[in-house]
């Protein structure tokens, strides 16, 4: 039988100033491991931590652009696009020049443990 999943989850989110985190499937919300797929909003201004996550995250941005930095350098990511972020390495993201609402996908599931966030 298919699972309806009626609301989402609000979790508290990294970074310096709050941002919106609706977890619909993953370990919180759906108790699903394999992946997790939340509804984000980020203000003007956020920053999170740098991270080297043992997961893939597929992010599509909805509205306004998130930046992405790696090793390599930032991608700007505007909407109606997306970008793919790899297990093992280092990333940050930001909204530093306006805000955006996104969905991320996390293969397997988002976990504080597995995100590995800078000090």
């Amino acid at each position: 039988m298919p699972t309806l999943i009626s609301q989402p989850s609000i979790i508290e989110a990294a970074g310096t100033k709050p941002k919106r985190i609706e977890e619909y499937i993953g370990r919180v919300n759906s108790k699903t491991t394999v992946t997790s797929i939340a509804r984000m909003v980020s203000p003007q201004g956020w920053v999170e931590p740098g991270q080297t996550p043992e997961f893939e995250e597929f992010t599509i941005v909805l509205k306004g652009e998130i930046h992405v930095e790696s090793t390599s350098g930032t991608t700007v990511v505007k909407a109606g696009q997306a970008i793919i972020t790899h297990a093992g390495e280092w990333v940050q993201y930001s909204t530093p020049t306006e805000g955006a609402e996104y969905i991320a996908v996390c293969l397997p599931a988002f976990a504080p443990e597995t995100v590995h966030r800078d000090e």
